[in-house]
């Protein structure tokens, strides 16, 4: 994650995010922020487990309504018997967000057109692996640069998710679904998909006025459901080269990772990068990057300055920055 001087200051930068999209969060985080006795329990947690989302979505989760009053928040979180915390320490932000495969999704479509043989996707960080099906999804582009891809009929698959994004710059829509032969990822916690109490989990992570997202994750969910994907427990800063190795033996390899790095601690990012930089040079993979400007500064150093004020990811291909995002896929601006 990022590091903050205090709970306080990371609580109210996540209010300052979450304000567009979420007022009820937004005023929870706030209140949060002033709150010497909410900060307190908080403080009592690891530094990772004090995510405004994840301790939000646990107290959901037993029950504090959402949208709802703060004070509900916090009697729960003060009045906690221990149940909601050992939620908070078991559980972990795992949103697999699939509207980021709109913003992806050029890049892959790039890769594709470079080679004759069909992509082997490898997800760092996959969750359940939901951002895995890339060709299974309906998109909707307006702005600089409209237009719609549809899945390819047949095989039985399930209605696919409908994304919508807003294009600034020239985007390079791609004209036709990619071709996917693997599907796989990595991670420390990988969720199966086909258990019910893990798919409730995700719900839980959509923040609580998006229903639109909601939906969007429900048809991800039966997507992902009709072929499930590889998914590998292991450590990205480890194990990554085995996978890749694996999918190699399939397709086009694309390593792809979104709001994944932000925790990963500081000073282990570099050893990652130094690792996706060894396989791109020679020549075992692709390396898609979605991350904050802040959590991968090599990458962001090689595009314009990010506005100070500019909630964004920055979408890198092989190190290098092409476009801003919105963190859920909502808007595209090429470089």
């Amino acid at each position: 994650m990022l590091l903050y001087a205090s709970v306080a200051e990371e609580y109210l930068d996540f209010a300052r995010h979450a304000a567009a999209d979420s007022p009820c969060f937004a005023d929870w985080a706030t209140q949060v922020a002033g709150d010497r006795d909410v900060l307190a329990w908080l403080d009592a947690l690891p530094t990772l487990k004090r995510q405004p989302n994840l301790v939000f979505a646990a107290a959901r989760w037993h029950g504090v309504p959402a949208p709802g009053p703060y004070d509900a928040l916090r009697a729960a979180l003060l009045d906690d018997d221990g149940t909601l915390r050992a939620t908070v320490l078991a559980r972990s932000t795992q949103t697999n967000e699939v509207g980021r495969l709109a913003t992806t999704v050029p890049l892959l479509a790039q890769v594709a057109a470079t080679t004759d043989r069909p992509l082997a996707l490898v997800e760092v960080g996959a969750s359940a692996g939901l951002t895995l099906y890339p060709d299974r999804v309906a998109y909707r582009w307006s702005g600089s640069v409209g237009g719609s891809l549809h899945p390819a009929p047949g095989g039985g698959w399930p209605p696919p998710p409908v994304l919508a994004c807003a294009t600034s710059g020239p985007v390079p829509l791609p004209r036709r679904p990619v071709e996917v032969a693997w599907r796989g990822g990595l991670d420390l916690h990988p969720l199966d998909v086909c258990d019910d109490d893990a798919v409730a989990w995700l719900e839980q992570l959509v923040w609580p006025e998006d229903e639109a997202r909601r939906e969007r994750l429900r048809a991800a969910v039966a997507v992902a459901r009709h072929d499930p994907p590889v998914l590998v427990r292991g450590d990205l800063l480890d194990d990554l080269p085995a996978l890749v190795e694996t999918a190699a033996r399939h397709g086009e390899v694309v390593v792809v990772h979104s709001a994944v790095l932000a925790y990963v601690r500081p000073e282990e990012r570099p050893d990652f990068v130094a690792t996706a930089r060894e396989l791109v040079t020679r020549g075992a993979c692709h390396w898609i990057s979605n991350e904050g400007p802040q959590v991968l500064p090599e990458v962001t150093a090689t595009g314009p300055a990010v506005p100070a004020d500019l909630a964004t990811f920055v979408l890198g291909l092989d190190g290098c920055a092409v476009a801003w995002t919105h963190p859920h896929g909502r808007s595209l601006h090429w470089l």
